[in-house]
């Protein structure tokens, strides 16, 4: 019986989760993409994608922007994932979806707080949180990119902080607050130390480093800078070790910061980066430059915030103020 089991193909979804390993997709990517492939099927009745073409994939596109309203980036992430299924899973290819209802991507300015905000804001976050606030409005980093750090990409001496695998899975340097992250280096240092003693099995190691170089999970370098309280269970290796800060924390913390500071503005954790670019524009740098530091491919991208810069209402005077009003 056991041999019959074993010699049955593995079901889709493990073979969809096998395929985004194998090209080292992250754990949240490879979550959302399986999500989709179920979703795509129940939506045509449990049918196996293979029975199924170009057709279905564009009718449930449609009825995801017709129907369920979703918006264009949930959209083209559930695209991305088919178009993974069908390509790197099933082998089959898909005629170009031109059929597809897409949904209308908005073309939105991003919120920027001033700098007087942000000082306000962070002076009502406290302790870790309060680190984490003050790294990202001061570098410019994406939350996950803050969370990810490990003490090995921390160079207090250089002034730099190394961010590996960032978003397009690329990586860079960005600029280090001296204000920031000498105290808690001590803290996480001190924490690795005691799980050393007690015998944990280390961090996660990306790319099967762990397998390449063994015991090398539990050096010091690869601690994460922001450890989580808890231990918590690999849901890949099923082993306990320490896991990053979840980011849900500093996202609470940061929007009930806001509230407390009377900001009237929708501010989130991303609210940071996007005032760290626009401020650093308003101070006369380059804007290749903070392109660099915020890891845009496209100057395009960073030019956005060109728009959103403190310059009067776009530097135009208001006719109205030249009116000789009593």
């Amino acid at each position: 019986m056991s041999s019959l089991l074993s010699s049955q193909p593995p079901r889709l979804l493990d073979q969809m989760r096998e395929a985004l390993r194998l090209r080292h997709y992250s754990l949240r990517t490879e979550e959302a993409y399986t999500q989709w492939v179920k979703r795509f099927t129940l939506f045509h009745g449990k049918r196996h994608p293979r029975e199924m073409g170009a057709l279905e994939v564009q009718s449930f596109l449609t009825s995801l922007a017709v129907e369920s309203k979703v918006s264009a980036s949930t959209q083209s992430q559930a695209l991305a994932a088919l178009l993974f299924l069908y390509k790197e899973v099933l082998g089959l290819a898909l005629p170009w979806l031109d059929e597809v209802v897409r949904a209308k991507r908005p073309q939105r300015l991003p919120t920027v707080l001033t700098p007087e905000e942000v000082a306000a804001l962070l002076a009502q976050l406290e302790g870790v949180q309060a680190l984490m606030g003050g790294l990202l409005y001061g570098t410019g980093m994406r939350l996950m990119e803050c969370l990810r750090l490990r003490i090995k990409d921390v160079d207090l001496a250089r002034r730099e902080i190394t961010i590996h695998e960032g978003k397009g899975n690329k990586d860079r340097r960005t600029l280090l607050p001296l204000k920031l992250l000498s105290a808690q280096l001590d803290v996480a240092k001190a924490r690795w130390q005691l799980e050393a003693e007690a015998g944990l099995p280390g961090v996660y190691l990306p790319d099967a480093l762990a397998r390449k170089n063994p015991g090398e999970e539990r050096l010091l370098a690869w601690y994460w800078l922001f450890p989580a309280r808890e231990l918590s269970r690999d849901r890949r290796s099923e082993a306990v070790r320490r896991h990053h800060a979840h980011e849900q924390g500093i996202q609470r913390a940061v929007r009930r910061a806001a509230l407390a500071a009377g900001i009237n503005k929708p501010a989130s954790v991303h609210t940071l980066r996007h005032s760290f670019a626009t401020h650093l524009l308003e101070s006369g740098q380059d804007i290749r430059t903070v392109q660099e530091l915020l890891g845009h491919s496209d100057v395009k991208t960073t030019m956005i915030y060109t728009h959103v810069l403190n310059r009067g209402g776009l530097g135009v005077v208001s006719p109205l103020d030249h009116l000789p009003l009593r």
